[in-house]
């Protein structure tokens, strides 16, 4: 495009990507847009950037991938001038984090903060995007790239009372700026999941009491977590190219390296030994770097679940606690698996109580506490740590309309169908990697090969003269068919949110692409190759 083009664009407020949400997928989108020379602008509905790590601030949240994979890759003096001090960062590190990127880079002043999209509308005439803001302010761009994430819109279920309650409630996806003051308080904590178990023993001296609802159990394992050396700094800086190129082709997007060989290839004593090699091992290490069958073979899955049963008991010093924490009917990978630092021990404290839902349900929130089965207790805050409504909450909610007004939550109301997961047919110039049917595995690294590919499309579309970009029906189809028809290669039961379980109502399918990262790096290498065959281009009507 010329430079005049572009000035005639700018003069009518139109740019050519508008990108929707400044967490790790936004910033990387915006980043390579700009580089690619397009006019660029980016709507943040908070005040700072970062995504879930600015939303995120409750206690002890942190990373559970490890921080040197978890950042990006584009830029070697960026990872050099950088150095993590946790293999497994603190919310306030990643914060600064991508704070840095943003003004290292020079994006800050293409981004618009406290503008919360509510509506985006296809014109078919000028083949552009309005995107209208919570505030009224129009946005006009010819491609929207929404990169609000999978897990961005916190869920809290319909509990009767719940919005009488006259003390603090505060969701773990929604945390306020300034730190709450738990000392003395009586609090309550509904949720056991990835951001629940890190809360528990960061607050747990703090409170007068703590009560953990616990409605399923998981089979939580020792984050590990440690400062990084020096010497390891050191490495990690000489080793950039080999670890990036480890990175961008690992199916799972970590440097881990999954043991080839099953676990009953060792004798009983050999398999306790890697069980308890494992249980020391950082993270993600006890899933990916694991037996090969372990989620497939259940004889190894029911002895690592016993391994870590063991390990509860032994822990937990009152036996009806340790039980109530040993997941039944699900084995170590049918749900995601949480990491946690001093859990278990938490629930040895005086202080710390847990509550088994199925047993003594709740029955209300009242204007001082919660009401159960088993009667009513008082207290002065409430934490919900209840997770998200996974994968398409966030893109049902932006208001979106393609073709012939079609709304995209009507569209996908028995569930998402993209292709490659970045794309659907109905909705030319739309894109949202980093969005339903990416890949298991580390996020950044899947949203980034998306991101990738959304930038290669539209610079072939550019270079061509393309203005309108469609994906085909057939081609949404084949891939959503593959998606769908793959469920039963993940691990993953569809109790866990993967599946949209956690949310009431919200049709049971497949949300993320269990065919993993590397079918998905496959099909878009064949795409690009082939000249983007699934897409149709045309021009705008008028």
């Amino acid at each position: 495009m010329s430079d005049t083009a572009k000035q005639s664009r700018a003069d009518q407020g139109i740019v050519d990507v508008l990108v929707i949400g400044a967490g790790v997928t936004g910033i990387y989108q915006l980043h390579q847009a700009r580089e690619a020379g397009f006019s660029v602008r980016l709507l943040e509905a908070g005040d700072g950037v970062g995504g879930t790590w600015f939303w995120n601030r409750y206690p002890e949240a942190r990373f559970d991938s490890e921080s040197y994979t978890y950042g990006y890759l584009f830029s070697k003096e960026l990872w050099e001038e950088w150095e993590w001090s946790e293999h497994f960062a603190g919310q306030p590190e990643i914060e600064r984090y991508f704070n840095h990127v943003v003004d290292r880079f020079g994006l800050r002043e293409h981004i618009v903060f406290g503008a919360k999209v509510v509506s985006a509308v296809w014109d078919e005439p000028s083949g552009t995007w309005t995107v209208t803001a919570q505030d009224g302010t129009e946005h006009r761009a010819r491609h929207v790239v929404a990169a609000t994430g999978i897990l961005s819109v916190p869920f809290v279920p319909e509990i009767e009372g719940h919005d009488t309650f006259r003390g603090e409630q505060h969701h773990t996806g929604r945390w306020p700026k300034t730190p709450v003051d738990f000392t003395g308080k009586r609090v309550a904590q509904i949720g056991t999941g990835s951001s629940g178990v890190q809360i528990v023993p960061a607050i747990a001296d703090q409170v007068a009491h703590l009560t953990v609802y616990q409605k399923v159990a998981d089979w939580l394992t020792p984050l590990n977590n440690r400062p990084i050396t020096a010497e390891e700094q050191a490495r990690l800086k000489a080793d950039f190219e080999s670890i990036r190129e480890t990175l961008n082709t690992s199916p799972s997007g970590f440097l881990h390296q999954i043991t080839m060989r099953s676990g009953l290839e060792d004798s009983p004593g050999q398999r306790q030994d890697f069980f308890e090699e494992k249980w020391n091992g950082p993270g993600f290490t006890k899933l990916s770097e694991h037996y090969y069958d372990m989620t497939t073979n259940t004889e190894v899955n029911d002895e690592w679940c016993a391994f870590i049963a063991d390990k509860i008991r032994s822990i937990v010093k009152d036996p009806a606690t340790a039980e109530k924490l040993i997941p039944k009917g699900h084995g170590y990978g049918g749900r995601r698996p949480p990491f946690g630092t001093g859990y278990y021990e938490a629930y040895n404290k005086p202080t710390v109580e847990l509550v088994d839902l199925n047993e003594t349900p709740i029955t209300r929130i009242t204007e001082t506490g919660i009401e159960t089965s088993a009667g009513h207790q008082e207290y002065d805050i409430v934490i919900w740590a209840t997770g998200y409504d996974f994968g398409t909450g966030a893109l049902n909610r932006l208001g979106v309309r393609g073709r012939a007004g079609l709304a995209l939550e009507e569209h996908w109301a028995a569930g998402p169908s993209t292709y490659l997961g970045v794309t659907t047919a109905g909705f030319p110039n739309f894109w949202f990697p980093g969005g339903p049917h990416g890949a298991l595995g580390n996020n950044p690294r899947y949203s980034g090969d998306q991101v990738e590919y959304v930038m290669d499309l539209l610079v072939h579309a550019r270079e061509n003269g393309h203005d309108v970009v469609e994906v085909t029906v057939e081609a949404e189809d084949e891939w959503t068919d593959l998606v769908n028809d793959s469920a039963g290669q993940s691990s993953f039961l569809r109790s866990s949110y993967f599946y949209g379980a956690n949310i009431p109502g919200k049709p049971i399918r497949q949300l993320l692409n269990p065919t993993g990262r590397i079918k998905l790096q496959e099909l878009i290498r064949e795409s690009v190759g082939d000249g983007f065959p699934a897409f149709g281009f045309t021009k705008p009507q008028g």
